[in-house]
């Protein structure tokens, strides 16, 4: 049986430039913005006298869809009319070997048509429409004005807003109103703009042949990536070609070879997935794998070093959250861990800085795209801080990432904020006062098993990291404060039948020991390995239609925690029977959005009180893949 898609991705890039197909059938709805707001793609493809619509709503005669299929890059439709099957490919081409080609902001929408019943082709062309709300907040939110660009092996029609104001805001539910869509096609196709009930479309046509595969592309030229502490950036891909003309140049005469890279990626992928966790698995990871990166921007820092900044979408728009990079890592350790040091950046930049009054770390850098200081909790009001989280988020991220690429850069350049918040999570860590932590949802909560979890393995994190600058004997001396804080934890957290609680002062209760998975992959062995046992057998026990809940205190469920603690579990099959639940999930909400992360395990229909939506924490359903990968051990 295959996946139901709660969404499908089409062009998946960056938070602005993201869009998405919220239906089963990709011509019944508009494509939509990952918010749910409307910026049509429209297809059609023109027989004789009569037009289908492919893609996109439209007044056109709809086409039959028979088969969707979503791998890692690409997603591709075949659709019929009684005269042709049209095989419709986006490539959006997030290959994170190739940092270059990742930061293209260019999706391939590549097309093949065939006769049908036996008979050849008739004379038809395709054409792609592209609306202004494409290139604003909203259409009709100001005048937009159109070009053109020719270039090596294609040609192209512009649309942008006429108020150009880069980095004008920040918010979550909002969309870029800046810089300049590009609607391109290779030679053999023309392009023109369309005046239709007051909105302004651009769009390109091209005739088909019987099996030959046609070309066109979406751009976009965001201008600038960020603005970082008051500067500018611009993004990344901006180090290979100056312009956007020159860059879909260059774009369209790889598309073979990236499409062949493409596809080679996504069936190792699915591979490794379905030897690792089953079929179900494959499929989960196939379709976040876009999603994560592409809620991500890539540019650099004014000295040259990666930035990859995450926007929290849809649970406040912050910018690179350490709660929301923490789950993410899983897949960026896998395929590309300097991407992790990207992420982390900007917190020690703007933790080191006078603005940052307190000793453990920051929650965030700004709100996406301005990163300009935290802006959780009103930025430095001390209510609302998750010290231990993210003391404990920083230092784990620092020694996995540092653990899967060999690189201790990171970790001696922000050497002095670490030390400070080891110490902060030594002095702090074991038994959390009343705090918020990264499931704040749930609201504060003292005395926080599994954060305390967090700051012990934190402790023991930083050890590994002074043995690894060649510190041995006080690395050793961090390791054992870590396993002394571990003993105490398993006394004060037992619940009396080898499981543990939510609280330390709260016997009954039961909660994900998320944490806990680092000890392994890690190697830092801070826990008895048996100390898990029980607790790994009590979550199958505790699994509903959808999931096993987060903790005792509701229904919902998180999917990247919930494939945290799959992983720990020995058995395979275990692993796969709490998989199969997240994919009931999923199959079965009525949501139409890319993957929510936050969702009721009773009732998939009550997943939509839920809002979280198209977040990087989807990243964290990788983690699977990394047991025995490198340096992270079983």
């Amino acid at each position: 049986m295959k996946l139901r898609y709660p969404a499908v991705p089409l062009v998946t890039h960056t938070p602005y430039f993201n869009l998405w197909s919220m239906d089963d059938v990709p011509n019944r709805t508009p494509t939509c913005h990952w918010t749910g707001a409307s910026q049509p793609l429209c297809g059609l493809l023109q027989v004789g006298k009569r037009e289908y619509g492919f893609l996109g709503k439209t007044d056109a005669l709809p086409m039959r869809m028979r088969s969707v299929e979503v791998k890692a890059c690409s997603t591709t439709y075949v659709m019929e009319s009684p005269e042709a099957a049209l095989t419709v490919k986006f490539t959006s081409p997030l290959l994170l070997d190739d940092l270059k080609v990742l930061a293209r902001p260019v999706t391939y929408v590549s097309l093949k048509a065939q006769g049908r019943h036996g008979r050849p082709l008739p004379a038809c062309s395709a054409t792609l429409l592209a609306d202004e709300a494409l290139c604003l907040d909203y259409a009709g939110q100001c005048p937009v004005e159109s070009g053109e660009a020719v270039g090596k092996g294609y040609e192209a029609v512009t649309l942008s807003s006429g108020v150009q104001q880069p980095l004008n805001r920040s918010g979550d539910d909002v969309r870029i109103d800046w810089g300049r869509l590009y609607l391109a096609v290779e030679p053999a196709g023309t392009t023109s703009v369309r005046e239709e009930n007051g909105r302004t479309a651009i769009q390109a046509q091209i005739p088909l042949e019987e099996g030959k595969e046609v070309l066109f592309a979406l751009a976009y030229d965001e201008v600038f990536a960020i603005q970082y502490f008051g500067q500018n950036l611009e993004p990344y891909w901006k180090k290979e070609r100056e312009t956007l003309s020159g860059l879909l140049e260059l774009s369209f005469a790889e598309y073979q070879e990236i499409d062949r890279r493409c596809e080679e990626f996504s069936r190792q992928l699915e591979a490794e997935a379905t030897e690792a966790g089953g079929g179900q698995y494959a499929e989960l990871l196939l379709t976040a794998y876009r999603q994560v990166i592409g809620a991500h921007t890539l540019c650099e820092d004014p000295e040259g070093k990666l930035l990859f900044i995450s926007k929290e979408c849809f649970s406040n728009g912050c910018a690179a959250t350490a709660d929301v990079s923490y789950p993410s890592i899983p897949l960026f350790l896998r395929y590309c861990p300097q991407l992790v040091f990207g992420m982390m950046r900007p917190l020690t930049r703007y933790a080191a800085s006078p603005e940052w009054p307190f000793d453990f770390a920051p929650h965030d850098a700004g709100q996406f795209p301005l990163l300009n200081g935290q802006v959780y909790s009103n930025g430095t009001d001390p209510k609302d801080q998750m010290p231990v989280e993210e003391c404990g988020n920083m230092l784990l991220m620092t020694a996995a990432a540092t653990v899967a690429s060999g690189d201790m850069g990171f970790a001696n350049e922000s050497w002095d904020l670490l030390t400070t918040w080891a110490n902060y999570l030594r002095g702090n860590g074991l038994d959390p006062e009343n705090q918020l932590c990264t499931d704040d949802f749930a609201g504060h909560l003292a005395h926080n098993c599994n954060l305390s979890i967090k700051a012990i393995l934190g402790v023991a994190a930083y050890g590994l990291l002074l043995k690894r600058r060649g510190e041995e004997a006080q690395g050793e001396e961090w390791m054992e404060e870590a396993r002394s804080m571990a003993q105490v934890w398993v006394e004060k957290a037992a619940e009396g039948d080898g499981t543990y609680r939510l609280a330390f002062d709260q016997p009954g209760t039961f909660s994900m020991k998320y944490n806990a998975v680092w000890d392994r992959l890690l190697g830092l062995r801070i826990f008895p390995e048996s100390t898990w046992d029980k607790e790994l057998e009590s979550y199958l026990t505790r699994l509903n239609p959808y999931g096993m809940p987060l903790d005792n205190r509701a229904g919902y469920t998180k999917s990247d925690w919930l494939v945290w603690v799959a992983s720990m579990m020995k058995d395979k099959k275990d692993f796969e029977t709490m998989v199969s639940h997240l994919w009931d999930a999923y199959d079965n909400m009525p949501n139409r959005i890319p993957l929510g992360d936050w969702f009721e395990t009773e009732d998939a229909w009550q997943a939509k009180h839920r809002e979280f939506q198209n977040r990087t924490v989807q990243g964290g359903l990788f983690i699977q893949l990394l047991y025995g990968q490198g340096n992270f051990q079983r």
